[in-house]
């Protein structure tokens, strides 16, 4: 994710969030009474795996220690292999996914991603990821490339969905927090589908996507995303929409970038097809 270090980071689910649950916890607690019969009820958040017995946890604590992303991919096999029914297989094999993610390793992101959702297919933050490494590394010339467009379609659809329902952070996180990551969240899975229409030529579609996304998360706009709605608007002629856009991604952007550079040189683009004015340089200030 362009944009989700920082905040996933913050969320990322440590030992500290296992937590230990009790059958008591589904009863009403002291003082309170249980909701009258037909009321309305906000829908339970899923919770966090659990260990079954110390050993268990003590086995996850020793595994989850791992910082490199291949010795805690081996770890989290080892103990998946030890404890082959244990709920705290999805923590080791996301924050392998998130290590390898955060080398640029894509192929091995994906791997540790489909282990995620192998046990918890719900899982949006996998949904995600996986869908994001599909929709970026699928090209016009793979065989199965509408099957790939498919699958990765198919799990963003589903993260935005299960994003409100399944998402688990340690107990005690900010509510602005949560909510940040499930919004950035959601607008990378709007970012997801917007670029796989993108890539099929389905340009109205993929600008309607890629605009929900910038609006799911407009306090931290992608310049990618806005980048790519420029173009997606430059194909279908709009001209003076997709200079707003290229604009903005310049804005955003230094020159000589892997984003700065095409952003410019599609704002130029479009100054010459709108005849708009070329923003002067900025001038050095005076020498004394």
């Amino acid at each position: 994710m362009k944009r989700a270090a920082v905040i996933l980071a913050i969320l990322s689910l440590g030992i500290t969030s296992v937590a230990v649950w009790a059958a008591a916890q589904s009863a009403p607690a002291a003082g309170q009474t249980a909701p009258a019969a037909g009321a309305t009820t906000a829908p339970a958040a899923k919770r966090p795996p659990q260990a079954k017995t110390q050993p268990e946890f003590d086995a996850y604590k020793a595994a989850s220690a791992s910082t490199d992303a291949a010795a805690l991919e081996k770890a989290s096999d080892d103990f998946a292999t030890k404890f082959p029914d244990s709920e705290l297989r999805v923590l080791l094999y996301k924050n392998a996914m998130r290590l390898y993610q955060n080398a640029n390793s894509p192929d091995k992101t994906e791997a540790m991603g489909r282990k995620v959702l192998s046990f918890d297919a719900d899982d949006p933050e996998a949904l995600v990821i996986v869908a994001e490494v599909i929709a970026e590394r699928t090209r016009e010339t793979d065989i199965d490339k509408d099957q790939r467009y498919a699958e990765g379609t198919s799990m963003a659809l589903k993260a935005t969905q299960t994003v409100d329902t399944d998402v688990q952070v340690p107990a005690g996180t900010p509510q602005d927090k949560i909510d940040a990551y499930k919004a950035l969240l959601r607008s990378n899975a709007y970012s997801i589908l917007g670029t796989i229409e993108f890539k099929k030529e389905n340009f109205p579609v993929a600008q309607d996507y890629l605009q929900k996304s910038i609006d799911a998360f407009p306090s931290n706009p992608d310049p990618v995303v806005i980048l790519r709605l420029a173009l997606a608007l430059d194909k279908q002629q709009k001209y003076p929409e997709a200079l707003k856009a290229a604009n903005r991604a310049v804005d955003m952007t230094q020159d000589n970038t892997p984003i700065g550079t095409p952003a410019r040189r599609e704002r130029e683009r479009l100054q010459q097809l709108t005849g708009a004015a070329v923003p002067a340089p900025p001038q050095a200030p005076p020498k004394n």
